[in-house]
Order: C-alpha cells, then structure tokens, then sequence
C-alpha cells in the first residue's frame, strides 16, 4: 500500500464470476485492495475463506458492502439490523475500515422508521468504524418514476456522518455528482466509481465511457481534504472471456490513478 488513495475493486464488478475471481483479478491488474459486495456467493459472507483469499493473493479487503440489495434480503438473515451488524463483524474481522450501506426500503418496517438512530447505535458498537450511506436513485416501475427508500433516495437530505458517492447512482437519478460531493462535505468518505449516460438508468459504466464528471471528481478530492478509498464498481457481465474483462478493469485503475494523481507543481525558470 502507498500514501495515495487506494483504489479498490469491487467484487461485483466481476459478476458473473465469484468473489474468489474478484481477487485473482485484483492482483493480476494491481489494485490496491478489493471492496467485497456481500451476497449470495457463500464465500462473500465467510471471514475465513475471505481472509484465506487476501492472504493468498496479497489484497486485502479494505471495504465490506452490506446486503441490502433486493436479492440479498436473505443473506445471513431477513432482519436487516442483523445484516448490517454482521456486516460490521465482518469488516471488523478482516480489518476493512468502511461499511457501505444504502438507504432503507420503504416497506423495511422498523429499519426504515428509525434507520438514522439505528445506524448511530451500531456505529457506538463500532467506533473504528465508518458506515458510509450511499446515494441511490428513482426507479422506473409499471412506467412510472417512484423513490423506493425512506425517506428517499438522497441521503444527505437526512443527514449522516458519512457517505459514499456513486457516480453511476447520481447519472441515473440525474444529479451533479459534484454538486452532490459538495452537499456530502467532509462527510464523504468513500467513492463508487462508474459512468453513466443520464438515461435514467443505473449503468455502471467504465469511466470515461459515458457522460459523468469522473475525472473532475477524481480531481477534486484532494481539495476537498478526502481520506477515503476508491472502489470501481463497474459493470462487466458482456464481457466476453477473461481477458476481455481484465482489460476493463484495467482501464478502470488507469483512468482512476490517473485522475487523482495531484497535479505537477509549475516550476520558475
């Protein structure tokens, strides 16, 4: 690891393959760790086989997604307070300092009445800690536009310590990722990189394939003081043999370690 911010790939951008491959790619392109997406790949939810695979191929986990996406509402558990302190577990166990977490679904009863007050409790039962809420977006269901979280999609408007930014989310809620950094502040902590068109859609893109601030992004961080990591969670599933997916992600660490390289001080002649 170095001094710069580390940039992590997400093992969901390797699905369809499992999370094992997800860290023999990390190590094959050169990432700096790996953000594990928990779902239902039995080894995405197993401390031991985890840190089996970290050990073997030199990277470590450095963030842990929690299962709150629709086909993860079974993993470990249905109560999703017990998700997100497994999570917490989780990360603890294999050193990983950031927990992402989205925004409750609306019909997740007390989890999402009292989800900002939850959250806090469980970040006192884990003070080392960071439990970064995600930006989501509307979805289109029977041709209409409705916010399925509460008490919705941004999670600034609620307020929270931490944030993580996705880029691709802010496309598809067609948002200004920066002006959405400006309203996380010095709560952002963590950053989802992808692209997206603005289509309405949540895309994931290869950054620099579509129309997003990326690189300004990438930019602006060490402006805005950020002490947090990177994570391309991009979209791959067309990819069609491993090379063809290796060379994705690649392009995705170039653009990012490109991007947040500071720039070279003007020297006087």
């Amino acid at each position: 690891m170095t001094s710069r911010v580390p940039v992590l790939l997400s093992s969901s951008s390797v699905f369809p393959e499992p999370t094992a491959a997800a860290f023999e790619m990390a190590a094959t392109v050169g990432y700096d760790g790996l953000e594990v997406m928990v779902w239902t790949d039995a080894v995405s939810q197993d401390a031991g086989a985890l840190k089996g695979l970290a050990d073997h191929y030199g990277v470590p986990v450095l963030s842990v997604h929690a299962p709150c996406l629709l086909v993860t509402q079974r993993v470990w558990s249905s109560d999703p307070w017990e998700r997100l302190a497994r999570a917490a577990q989780l990360a603890e166990s294999l050193g990983a300092p950031t927990v992402v977490v989205h925004p409750p679904f609306r019909w997740q009863g007390d989890y999402a009445r009292n989800f900002a007050e939850g959250l806090a409790k469980v970040r006192g039962r884990h003070p080392d800690l960071t439990f970064a809420v995600e930006n989501m977006f509307p979805v289109k269901m029977a041709g209409r536009w409705v916010v399925p979280y509460n008490p919705g999609w941004d999670p600034t408007e609620t307020g929270f310590d931490a944030y993580t930014l996705d880029l691709s989310h802010c496309a598809a809620s067609r948002v200004d990722a920066l002006e959405m950094a400006d309203k996380m502040g010095a709560g952002l902590r963590h950053v989802h990189l992808g692209d997206g068109t603005g289509e309405g859609r949540d895309e994931h893109l290869v950054p620099g394939r579509g129309n997003q601030p990326c690189a300004e992004l990438l930019r602006s961080l060490a402006g805005r003081g950020f002490i947090g990591s990177v994570a391309l969670e991009i979209n791959t599933r067309k990819a069609a043999s491993r090379p063809a997916r290796e060379a994705d992600l690649r392009e995705a660490l170039e653009f990012a370690r490109r991007h947040l390289e500071p720039s070279p001080a003007v020297t006087q002649g």
